[in-house]
């Protein structure tokens, strides 16, 4: 039987639910009406609706639409969410677009980190609460009114933290602490380079290298960038942009080089960063927000003695749960103690998606980029 030949009264709101699928009983019908990700005919059921920013087919930010989709409803062991605001990264671009190291099915949602508000509870979910702040991690899916997701993928909100600036804790300060702390092993009084310091990870890399004791030199592509940085603590900065990379990190450490080199840019600034890292050195390699993954010669690797080093927090969080949720308690603690900023650039109405992501793939945010539904 068609689903568009059933009615299921979920509510008062009539949506016009895309949907190709069938089903073979009314039961059926309302578990695709609580279905949060939808597909494309013509069928109409009675269901509550929500807006949700929506990835239709693989292409540029401009592609995406704004939809009214069934309002999810939380199954065992998942929460219901109303997002709040939901933090946008690089690599929602590169989702997008299909380009990235997965590839959702279209439809879906951009968007991975998010906070928001509990407004209801599946079956056996005891840790959590109606009314609840919280903030989450689902690799995408969050631009959108509300979402369900897996009770434990959420963390509590502090009471002293606002929900804006918990929206981008989650991603953006987990990988980098997971960087500098799991990864690197960062010590106080190493030096720490970052690239692209002004963007949402490298923030937050000279927030947490300052916090973990490090000398820390901002290395970006306009002198407001620079300066942006200082103000949230580097010690030195670099204008690549302007100047010789490799020489610029050798003066800014007499010479020595940088221990670590935290990367999430690639393109043409690896290379140089790494022949002026210190011996035993070690480069993060955190992303390619510049579009060309770099390809080192390994003989500097082997002269240099140093660590080339994956970071890859989306894997980390599921091989070891447990040290991701206590990397993020530390991180919520030092938020509410205003020792990070969590720096929020913009806040953009959901409609608004395409520009904020159009924002973040020119190079024009410093810190934080939110959707507010």
């Amino acid at each position: 039987m068609d689903i568009s030949a059933l009615s299921a009264n979920v509510g008062n709101v009539k949506a016009a639910i895309p949907c190709g699928w069938t089903a073979s009983s009314a039961d059926e019908t309302c578990r695709l009406a609580r279905n949060a990700r939808p597909c494309y005919s013509r069928c109409t059921i009675d269901v509550r609706s929500m807006k949700a920013l929506l990835c239709t087919r693989y292409g540029t930010p401009d592609d995406l639409e704004l939809a009214d989709i069934a309002e999810p409803e939380p199954g065992a062991g998942e929460v219901a969410v109303r997002i709040h605001a939901a933090a946008l990264n690089f690599f929602d671009t590169l989702i997008i677009a299909g380009k990235y190291q997965f590839k959702p099915v279209p439809p879906f949602s951009p968007a991975a980190e998010f906070a928001g508000t509990v407004e209801s509870l599946g079956a056996g979910v005891s840790a959590f609460q109606t009314g609840d702040r919280v903030l989450g991690y689902m690799t995408y899916g969050a631009a959108r009114e509300w979402v369900v997701i897996s009770a434990d993928r959420l963390i509590k909100v502090p009471d002293k933290l606002d929900l804006d600036r918990a929206a981008g804790v989650c991603i953006t300060y987990g990988t980098t602490f997971h960087a500098l702390k799991d990864r690197a092993e960062l010590k106080p009084g190493e030096s720490l380079a970052v690239l692209g310091a002004a963007g949402g990870v490298g923030l937050a890399a000279v927030e947490l290298g300052k916090i973990m004791g490090a000398r820390v030199i901002a290395c970006a592509s306009s002198d407001e960038k620079l300066a942006f940085a200082r103000k949230h603590g580097a010690d030195a900065a670099i204008n690549y942009a302007s100047g010789d990379l490799k020489d610029a990190l050798r003066r800014c450490t007499d010479g020595r080089g940088a221990d670590v080199i935290f990367d999430p840019v690639g393109g043409p600034y690896t290379e140089p960063g790494l022949r002026s890292i210190a011996w035993k050195g070690r480069l993060l390699v955190v992303g390619f927000a510049a579009g060309d993954i770099p390809k080192l010669p390994l003989n500097l690797v082997l002269l240099k003695g140093c660590d080339v080093l994956g970071v890859f927090w989306g894997s980390f969080i599921e091989r070891d749960p447990e040290g991701h949720r206590a990397n993020t308690s530390q991180l919520l603690d030092w938020c509410e103690q205003g020792r990070l900023s969590s720096h929020v650039h913009a806040v953009y109405p959901l409609s608004e998606g395409p520009a904020a992501l159009k924002a973040i793939a020119a190079r024009q945010v410093m810190g934080k980029v939110l959707l507010r539904p």
